[in-house]
């Protein structure tokens, strides 16, 4: 394709963390460009907003079904080319259903949708319009959470017998939501942010995580979920034990009272032959354990890395990248197929291409939360994930 690809975003306007972070990741390898936006449900914020990024009036949208409805109407060469939703829990569903009908592909904030059973329809509407889905779980795009996926699919751990995936937050300590602060209230409001909190914003970053590194995919779960703090009517804590299909076992934990800490996200995966370990908090060093030999230290952009790993990072040795990069990685990846689609290339199974997360991981990602809270309900009984 001998252009950008373009792109409509809904949400993100003033005021809001994950647009920009969108943005600059979409922006990063000059690839994508932003041409419109409905980037608030009040219009006025919205236009101001699209004005902020230098948008011309015209496509600057009071809302995300005028932005739809008048982008399929202008000619080819004009028109954006994808969606990318960045909204509360609540609202993605309808833009996404909306945008695939009327011909746009859709890159979604995680996690899909607000229910298990919007996902699902979901599904079957990106299956009957054949068109490209992508959820930006930005974790995957890291180049050492990469290799670590290639040592497991190339058998050098040996079968995996246990994952343990933590993602602790001391954010949500104190009742911040009454507060006014945005962030804060939408994501402790079942009305916008839906059945689950912490194990809804960030637990099912870590599912997914350690879904994607193992190839593995969780067959059940035993659940504890707390709201600590007073007045809070989602969790804000999450305990959880896994039981992967294949065998191997999991602890997950997330946690968004737990003083402190930051963005805490980390893995450790164990086969039987090795394991790895790495943390989101320095994601430029992975620790590689072995049976028999010393304890390895991987580093990002060396020549020693698999393909996979090398073609996720942008600069040498030394020069850290980090969350904006492995965000880069998905927008990248999710251009390039729209690329292969518009030039109708078939692409390699394994073409970094075909590297992002499908709606397939959206349903896997609700159905976790929904077997979550089934689970803490019933005092943490066993409970299957309804895929």
């Amino acid at each position: 394709m001998s252009r950008k690809i373009r792109y409509g975003m809904v949400g993100g306007g003033r005021g809001a963390f994950i647009g920009a972070v969108h943005r600059i990741a979409a922006a990063m390898d000059q690839q994508i460009e932003l041409v419109c936006g409905a980037f608030s449900s009040d219009p006025e914020k919205s236009k101001a907003s699209g004005a902020d990024f230098f948008l011309p009036p015209n496509r600057c949208y009071g809302s995300f079904q005028e932005m739809i409805q008048s982008e399929a109407a202008l000619p080819a060469d004009q028109r954006m080319d994808f969606v990318a939703i960045v909204t509360p829990n609540h609202m993605h569903f309808p833009p996404a259903k909306m945008a695939l009908e009327n011909g746009f592909h859709v890159l979604s904030d995680k996690p899909a949708t607000f229910n298990l059973a919007e996902a699902k329809k979901l599904a079957e509407i990106v299956k009957k319009t054949g068109l490209l889905y992508g959820l930006t779980h930005n974790y995957t795009g890291y180049p050492l959470v990469k290799e670590a996926r290639d040592m497991v699919q190339s058998g050098k751990l040996g079968k995996i017998r246990k994952v343990v995936v933590e993602y602790p937050q001391g954010w949500l300590a104190t009742n911040l939501e009454a507060s006014g602060q945005k962030q804060a209230a939408w994501r402790t409001d079942p009305k916008r942010s839906g059945a689950a909190g912490c194990i809804g914003d960030i637990g099912t970053h870590a599912e997914n995580l350690a879904e994607y590194i193992t190839g593995l995919q969780i067959d059940e779960l035993a659940a504890d979920i707390t709201s600590f703090v007073k007045g809070r009517k989602l969790d804000d804590d999450g305990n959880v034990l896994l039981r992967f299909k294949g065998g191997a076992k999991g602890v997950l934990h997330a946690s968004q009272i737990s003083v402190g800490e930051e963005n805490n996200l980390n893995i450790r995966v164990y086969g039987e032959k090795g394991g790895i370990e790495w943390h989101q908090n320095e994601p430029n060093t992975m620790l590689v354990k072995w049976l028999d030999q010393p304890m390895q230290v991987y580093r990002t952009a060396n020549g020693y890395l698999s393909n996979a790993a090398k073609a996720a990072g942008r600069t040498p040795p030394a020069h850290p990248e980090g969350y904006l990069e492995a965000f880069a990685n998905i927008y990248k990846n999710f251009a390039n197929a729209i690329c292969a689609r518009s030039e109708k290339r078939k692409l390699a199974k394994d073409d970094p291409a075909n590297d992002f997360p499908k709606i397939e991981d959206g349903i896997r990602g609700m159905a976790f939360i929904d077997a979550v809270v089934k689970s803490s309900k019933k005092n943490a009984a066993w409970t299957k994930l309804d895929v």
